[in-house]
Order: C-alpha cells, then structure tokens, then sequence
C-alpha cells in the first residue's frame, strides 16, 4: 500500500507499516526542551524519582526564550537546566546561542528520516530536513528522556505542489502567508503537510525552514520536504549523521492536493491581529509603519538579514522608524558580521540584539511599541498584544517587506525598491 511521508516516518520509528488515524509508539531520535517548558519537566523527572535518563544524551536543554531572563524566576529556572546539564548529560545551549529550531540543525543533532519532539509548536521547522518534526510538552520530552519513546496518533496529510518558481522579492514567507489566506489559522489542525515541486526545489535551506516553521499557524502536526542534494549538503556541513532520506509513494492516499502557481505570488502580508488576515502587499502599500522587527525562529536567518541588507545598504530607515534584528542564533550573527551586513543594518539605523525568542513573545520587553503604533514583523504572530501593547497593530510579511516598508516609513513592496529583487546567487 502507498504512504505518505508522514506515514513512513513514523512506521519506521514504530517498526511497522502504519496509516492515518492508527496510534503508534514511536521511537524518537532526538529531543528538545525549552526554557519556558523545563521547570515542568524537570520536577516532573524528580517526582518520578527518575535517576536514570538513558536518552539524555540525546536531549538539547535550551535557553532562548527567557534570553536574556527578565527575573530572578527565570534566572533560576536558567540555573536549573545548567545544572540539569552538567549533572545528567544533557545538551546545554546558553543565553545568546539561539533559538531552538534553529540551534538544533545547526549543531548536527538531526538528519533526514529522523523523529524528532520539541517543547514548541515551531519544533515542524525539522521537517525541513526530511525529518518529522513535531511539539510536545515538557513532561512529555522527560518521558523520551526515560524511555526514548512517545506515542502518536498519525496523521493525515495535505500535499501542497508548488508549481513554476517565486519571482525575484517574493519569499517562502509569501507563499505559507498564501497557505494561510486560503486554508485560515488551524486549517490544517493535526494534519502533516507535504510540499513539493519546482518552487520548493529551487528555494535555499533557509527558505525550506520558514516554509515548515510556518506550518504551525496552520496548525500542522509536521511540514514535510522530501531530501535532495541541497539538504545532504547543508547537513553534512553541520556535522548530521548518515541521512537516511525517506519519499513518498507517488500513489500515496491524501486528505486533500494543493497545487499552486508559484511565479504568480505576490508578496503578502497578514493583519488585523489574526494571522489568516492575509492580503497582497500591493493593495495595501502606503499604510505607515512605526517599528520594523526582523528575526524570530521563522525568518531570523541569514538570508532574511541578506534580504534586509540589499534593500539597506547605503541607506537609512525612513525618519521615525525603528528596527531591530534579532538574529536566530549566534552562528547567523557571527556569520552576518563576516559578509559585513551587520555594519550596513547598524549604519541604515538598525539595532542589533543577541539570538533569541524574548523580544518576538515579548518576554524581554526588548520591543515594546507605543499606544496604537503599527509594527511590520518577520516573526510568526500578530496576536492582540503580542508584544506588550494591545493598542498596537502587528502586520506579518518577509524580512524584504519588513526592510523596504522601514525604509519608506510605509508599507512598501520590496520589488518596488533597489535591492527588493535580491536573490541568492543559485
């Protein structure tokens, strides 16, 4: 019988053929927990008087999103996991190592046809890598901790095509911005998406993240990419293991086919608070802009700071403007300073801050915007009061709109002004 990606990942984890709808206990590659999940974990661990973690070596504590603390709590819970670490085995990243959908690819912890959990509905972003990602709570990474294993109901799939290829400024953003126009928020609840197709086979690395990163608004239990030489090169650049590439049947059952045209998206936007409110950049322009935010675990990369830095360079944001860029981790920041595109965004009057989610969940209260001031993000939600203030209106797009509209004071596509058109040499 054919399957789905999602159906054999998970069966090869379960050591069977497996189909949507069946509950599988699955054997997990790899695990991450949050700071914003350990406490739970880590008390849970001590009520079960857990002293042997046979998986813990296989386990990333990671402190991104009280990044820095904010309080003595957090602090704490930071001193915690440090602890943790030292005394168990665990994997430590630090304050300033970056976010954890991004830390864990770039430290070689997953490869293709891996399972991997997360304490964050982000954690779809593996499924960049031909691995199924999904999120799960803190309690239950100490039982993977434990058992090495985690059950699951799979999934259905949706398989979404993405014929032709994106136009120069248009971005995977755009596209899972289109997704969540056309299916809305929780469109895909519990369901794995598949994409494939010519547009998703010419995206770099850094795209394919933003496209199963993205899926979460969507609702997805995971965002699946099939593997190709571009990702064996990137994971053997970070040190992965072996990958163990996994393809769907082509005569796989799905819940629903998508197929869209890729070379006829323009760049979008959501608004309005909600993250399904999407429109075309185009029919919106003009709407001025106060705060320009680039970052988060969705477009945080260094391609989003490429982006911004063709559009920049030589330049200075528009007056009134204010930017930051938080970058997804330490390895991006280090490897922006080296292309010199942190000396263009500090000179167009940008501010840099260490890698991490406190200013994107407003933990850090790093961006707090005034009374009924309106933002243009990269980040991954516009909820009422994301970041601190309810009055204030937050509109999604890619890190090309976020640098074109903070160079204009006015929401702007990217293809309109020098350098919008960027694209990384193929």
């Amino acid at each position: 019988m054919p399957h789905t990606l999602a159906e054999k990942l998970l069966g090869s984890h379960a050591d069977r053929t497996v189909s949507a709808g069946e509950v599988v206990v699955a054997r997990v590659d790899f695990a991450m927990i949050h700071d914003a999940r350990a406490a739970n974990a880590l008390k849970q661990i001590e009520k079960l008087g857990a002293r042997q973690l046979p998986n813990v070596g296989r386990t990333a504590l990671v402190l991104d999103h009280y990044s820095p603390p904010p309080n003595p709590e957090a602090a704490n819970t930071h001193v915690a996991m440090r602890r943790f670490a030292d005394e168990r085995g665990a994997v430590l990243y630090d304050v300033g190592d970056g976010i954890c959908h991004q830390v864990l690819p770039e430290g070689g912890h997953l490869t293709c046809g891996d399972l991997v959990v997360g304490t964050d509905t982000h954690s779809t972003t593996y499924g960049a890598f031909n691995a199924f990602g999904t999120g799960v709570e803190g309690t239950d990474v100490s039982a993977v901790m434990m058992t090495g294993k985690l059950w699951f109901r799979v999934p259905e799939t949706i398989r979404i095509e993405l014929k032709g290829k994106l136009q120069p400024g248009v971005w995977a953003k755009d596209v899972t911005l289109t997704m969540l126009g056309k299916l809305g928020a929780e469109g895909a609840n519990y369901k794995a998406l598949e994409y494939c197709g010519e547009a998703v086979a010419a995206m770099d690395i850094d795209d394919r993240m933003t496209l199963s990163n993205h899926a979460a608004e969507l609702g997805a239990k995971a965002a699946l990419l099939e593997a190709d030489d571009k990702t064996f090169a990137w994971l053997k650049a970070h040190g992965a293991r072996e990958p163990k590439p996994v393809f769907a049947d082509a005569e796989a059952k799905y819940a629903e086919r998508i197929t869209i045209d890729a070379s006829d998206l323009a760049p979008q936007v959501a608004r309005n608070h909600q993250i399904d409110d999407v429109i075309g950049v185009p029919e919106v322009a003009g709407q001025k802009i106060d705060i320009a935010l680039i970052g988060t675990c969705t477009n945080g990369r260094l391609d989003d700071i490429r982006q911004a830095a063709a559009i920049l360079k030589g330049r200075r944001l528009a007056k009134g403007v204010r930017m930051i860029v938080t970058p997804a981790s330490r390895q991006i920041y280090l490897a922006a300073l080296r292309e010199g595109l942190i000396e263009i965004l500090t000179a167009a009057g940008a501010s840099f801050e260490a890698a991490g989610c406190g200013t994107c969940v407003n933990i850090t209260g790093h961006l707090i915007p005034g009374d009924h001031q309106t933002i243009i993000s990269s980040a991954n939600r516009n909820f009422k009061g994301r970041l601190g203030n309810p009055t204030s209106e937050i509109w999604i797009g890619s890190a090309a709109t976020v640098a074109a509209s903070a160079l204009m004071g006015r929401l702007t596509d990217p293809r309109e002004v020098e350098g919008g058109r960027w694209r990384a040499a193929a």
